[in-house]
């Protein structure tokens, strides 16, 4: 018996402890431990702390006790050094502690807690009443319907950090908050990429962030991924369309230029007419569509059946006149000439990629092609001699597109824009022609993020579309929503394959001041400061990660949570050069100013944050207090107040960090 074996070797221990070592024996040994065939289930501590935490919160907890009972958790290891957090199977962990001879003592009020200490190595600093109730509810947690198992990349059930979330999928609108520091806007980046390649978040933050970020800026020049920021001037006409001025060109004018006003799609709306476009291969190259398309109206000689029409269709082309020009365009027009707008957008505006429509009625519509050639000039034609090339995707057809081109009637012109986004058009195809859309042609996810989305006012940024991002409302969703914009009319959605992700500084402003409407549209995930990234840095003694715990716990007791400190100060400066003389220019550059902000140069709380009241003299103080104001000033009969200094030589001091 493997009890009896521990016995002989260890004699002195108790019963408990001595079926606890031989259970952690039997289980380094088993299979399931790695040893064995099977190979040992991997679990991503981080992904797991957050799924339990959010799990916690969604029963009725609160975050604050989220918090303390995680953090608790963190700092707690079995006998065997592994990690709490690090098991995501019931059994594993009811099984330690009935071993251990705790069965039903984390269900009972009360007990002795050093208890605990014959199954778990437990850091000094932790609470032994918030350990308690926090193996409690991790074992609950463990049992729910929400837990999940993380194996060697492929996730078995839970809901990881991603808010409230169903399986695997990462939600269509998400905000990351937290305090400065928590790598907001790193893991917005992170995200991004695992929603395009259709990954696991937890897949994508195992990988090298480099690799990682390179993939991120390749999608982003593809127009995969858009980046903005709110601040407190941007609004609507920046974001979904606005009407803006334009000089007018010369020969447009009487006398001299002038100033004209055109509707102007903002930068969402941009990105969500585009949305649509498929890609293949590598890039959009199967139906020939651009990178930024526009999508045009064109004529073919008129409407109905004509011979132009037949021609254009048989021989993938389209063709327009004012051929009395001739073949090069003059360099100036007559007053009132139509015909400069028109060859204007046939040969500057228009360009390869776009999708052209062919006109057959004011509403209807009987072709749709891809322009794929440059404009030429073709004499052998008796009229109509201007062409472009054309991959025709769909003729033959009698769709009206009244109701998609905002309820209006198609004009005369022979070219011009349409009112159409990029992506209806596609849906028009895809419904038109559905074999089109193969397995190598495919319509991808893209990513919107929105940095610093608290700063902006969302009521006024976000105007109608605060319900069209709204899942459900999406465009092919069960309650469909569209809107009739403003200026340009359209009558827009907000496509399926979009997602939002914004970052919030919760320090800039909380969480319960953001739109109600916002925040009901959104899953929020909670960016906490990750001490245990900075656990392997060591400045001449100083441990790093526990002196951002103190700090972080000081400014939670004489403030509140939302002003902690982020690992991200640290992390990236330290790594490249663990010195004292960087810990002393992050702290005097970054957290003395930090800290001047959050207590409003309140020095005395400044001075207890830091340790400085415990310190035996000044020459450690980072802050010291000054009472020689009457030396200044002579014999003035005045009562003079203490103020303070920021004593910089006490940065390069690595005494000075010993009370944080």
């Amino acid at each position: 018996m493997l009890k009896a074996k521990v016995a002989e070797q260890t004699p002195s221990i108790s019963l408990p402890e001595i079926s606890y070592t031989a259970w952690s024996e039997k289980k380094e040994g088993s299979p399931e431990s790695g040893s064995g065939s099977n190979k040992a289930i991997v679990v991503d501590e981080r992904q797991q702390r957050a799924a339990f935490k959010q799990w916690y919160v969604d029963n009725g907890g609160s975050s604050n006790s989220a918090n303390t009972i995680s953090t608790a958790i963190g700092k707690t290891k079995l006998k065997n050094g592994r990690p709490v957090f690090a098991i995501a199977i019931y059994d594993d962990l009811n099984n330690a502690i009935k071993s251990g001879g705790l069965d039903g003592y984390f269900q009972a009020s009360g007990g002795e807690y050093s208890k605990m200490e014959v199954i778990f190595d437990i850091e000094p600093s932790v609470q032994r009443d918030d350990l308690k109730s926090g193996i409690k509810h991790y074992l609950s947690f463990l049992q729910s319907e929400g837990a999940s198992v993380v194996a060697d990349g492929v996730e078995a059930r839970y809901s990881s950090p991603m808010g409230r979330t169903i399986g695997n999928k990462i939600p269509k609108n998400l905000i990351l908050f937290g305090t400065p520091g928590t790598g907001k806007t790193y893991s917005s980046i992170q995200y991004a990429v695992a929603i395009i390649e259709e990954k696991l978040i937890a897949d994508v933050k195992a990988e090298d962030y480099d690799a990682v970020f390179t993939r991120y800026l390749k999608y982003k020049e593809d127009g995969l991924v858009a980046f903005t920021t709110f601040h407190q001037s941007f609004g609507y006409e920046e974001f979904i369309e606005g009407i803006r001025p334009v000089v007018s060109s010369e020969d447009k004018a009487e006398s001299g230029r002038e100033i004209e006003y055109e509707v102007h799609d903002g930068i969402f709306k941009a990105f969500c007419d585009k949305a649509g476009t498929p890609i293949g291969n590598g890039g959009n190259i199967d139906l020939g569509i651009g990178k930024n398309p526009s999508v045009w109206k064109v004529s073919l000689e008129g409407t109905g059946d004509n011979p132009t029409r037949t021609e254009c269709f048989a021989n993938s082309h389209i063709r327009i006149g004012y051929d009395g020009y001739g073949e090069t365009l003059p360099d100036t027009y007559e007053k009132g000439d139509n015909g400069r707008n028109i060859l204007n957008a046939f040969y500057y505006k228009m360009q390869i990629g776009d999708i052209v429509l062919s006109c057959y009625s004011n509403k209807t519509i009987d072709a749709i092609g891809i322009i794929t050639g440059e404009p030429e000039w073709h004499n052998e034609y008796p009229h109509y001699k201007r062409l472009r090339k054309v991959k025709w995707l769909v003729t033959g057809i009698n769709e009206d597109i009244y109701e998609l081109n905002s309820e209006k009637l198609m004009m005369q012109p022979s070219v011009y824009k349409l009112s159409i986004s990029v992506s209806d058009a596609l849906q028009l195809i895809k419904k038109l022609k559905p074999s089109i859309f193969t397995q190598k042609v495919k319509i991808p996810n893209r990513v919107f993020i929105i940095d610093e989305i608290n700063r902006g006012n969302i009521s006024k940024i976000f105007g109608e579309l605060i319900t069209l991002i709204e899942p459900t409302k999406r465009i092919g969703a069960s309650e469909q929503l569209r809107a009739s914009l403003p200026y340009s009319g359209q009558n827009f959605g907000v496509p399926d394959n979009i997602y939002l992700i914004g970052t919030m500084n919760t320090a800039d402003r909380s969480i319960a001041r953001i739109d109600a409407a916002l925040r009901r549209r959104f899953n929020f995930v909670e960016m906490l400061p990750e001490s245990e990234t900075l656990k392997d840095i060591l400045i001449d003694g100083i441990d790093i990660a526990k002196m951002l715990d103190t700090l972080n716990k000081r400014i939670t007791v004489l403030l509140d949570r939302e002003h902690t400190i982020g690992h991200s100060y640290f992390l990236q400066p330290l790594k490249a050069d663990p010195s004292i003389d960087r810990l002393a220019m992050i702290f005097e550059n970054e957290i003395i100013p930090l800290l001047q902000e959050y207590f409003y140069d309140d020095y005395e709380k400044i001075q207890l944050v830091l340790g400085d009241n415990q310190k035996p003299d000044d020459s450690t103080r980072f802050i010291v207090k000054k009472t020689d104001a009457l030396k200044l000033f002579g014999s003035a009969d005045i009562d003079f107040p203490e103020y303070y200094e920021i004593n910089s030589a006490a940065f390069r001091e690595v005494d000075a960090y010993a009370f944080i």
